[in-house]
């Protein structure tokens, strides 16, 4: 049986009207969940004290702004970013820092507990270890030259960690191009995300287990350039000098440009996972780009730290805050 016009026009439209509207306010919501301003009222003085302590650790020591940027980055990626990768094992479970990708070379814990420690003497039980991670990441790339944004928060702190999920997700030095695209497209970040990321890598140190193969077996590589990294870094594995570093831009290690991106046109780029960017394959353009621009290279990145940060947040009455880092409350 047909439905009346004036039945359509009048019950069915409100209720269609209503679902839809019920929608938009859901979507909303999911893309408000975290906001600039949500500690403006319950702790507006977070930011000094997280910047205080990073400027403190990076003038000592200026890789630690380079640990604290791939802190934020190794969050993320494993579970969204909810603080598990400051977890200690426990009992229960078995964290991430000990995970392949991890153990042995992710640092700055201790600054994190550092900061956590000076933000509950402020503001006790307020701002969780996951927003901690987010903002020591863009104080430290803004200390070491880099751009500034506004960092989203709102996150809540997971009650566990995954040591299988760390050694799944997170993208290997030996990477190819494809599977560097592939990793980053599961987290929702495109290729253009992927290459202006990897940028990161304008700072910091990786041990010689990340690069020794890609030195002693690449053939897309500036050969003075690769010896000058044998020195410091032997053919043999298993020996204490795995755990030797090399600087990933070799130009400015402790300035955040776009020095990195002008290595790789030279075939200098540490890790085979850099090289690959510059390679013959569609990213060749971004690098390029990249390279030339700086100013368009901060611009992506920015984009892309946001759109990182926003991977699967704990937010509402998910997660807790923890009163310490490194283990559940």
């Amino acid at each position: 049986m047909a439905l009346s016009s004036s039945f359509w026009s009048s019950s069915s439209k409100a209720a269609i009207f209503s679902v839809a509207l019920f929608m938009v306010l859901l979507i909303g919501s999911c893309s408000a969940q975290l906001s600039e301003n949500f500690y403006a009222k319950k702790c507006p003085k977070v930011f000094y004290a997280v910047k205080s302590v990073v400027q403190s650790a990076v003038s000592k020591e200026p890789r630690m702004g380079a640990s604290l940027l791939r802190l934020f980055f190794h969050d993320c990626f494993v579970n969204g970013c909810d603080g598990s990768v400051l977890l200690d094992d426990t009992s229960s479970f078995k964290g991430e820092k000990t995970a392949p990708p991890n153990k042995n070379s992710l640092r700055g814990f201790q600054v994190i507990d550092a900061i956590k420690s000076k933000v509950e003497a402020t503001c006790p039980g307020v701002v969780s270890c996951a927003d901690i991670v987010a903002i020591a990441a863009r104080d430290s790339v803004v200390i070491l030259g880099g751009p500034f944004w506004n960092v989203q928060l709102g996150r809540r702190d997971s009650k566990t960690a995954s040591f299988n999920a760390a050694g799944a997700v997170l993208p290997s030095p030996l990477s190819t191009l494809g599977n560097l695209i592939t990793k980053f497209q599961d987290q929702g970040l495109s290729a253009k995300d992927m290459v202006a990321l990897s940028g990161a890598h304008t700072i910091g140190k990786a041990r010689c287990s990340s690069y020794q193969s890609r030195i002693y077996n690449d053939t897309n590589i500036n050969r003075v350039f690769a010896n000058a990294r044998k020195k410091n870094c032997p053919m043999i594995s298993g020996t204490p000098k795995d755990n030797n570093v090399a600087v990933l831009d070799f130009k400015t290690p402790n300035h955040f440009d776009n020095y990195y991106y002008k290595n790789l046109l030279e075939q200098k780029g540490l890790l085979h996972s850099d090289q690959v960017l510059f390679n013959g394959g569609s990213t060749d353009s971004l690098v390029k780009a990249y390279s030339i621009n700086q100013r368009a290279f901060e611009s992506d990145f920015v984009t892309a730290m946001i759109k990182m940060g926003n991977i699967k947040p704990l937010t509402g009455s998910s997660g807790e805050i923890r009163k310490l880092c490194r283990r559940a409350n």
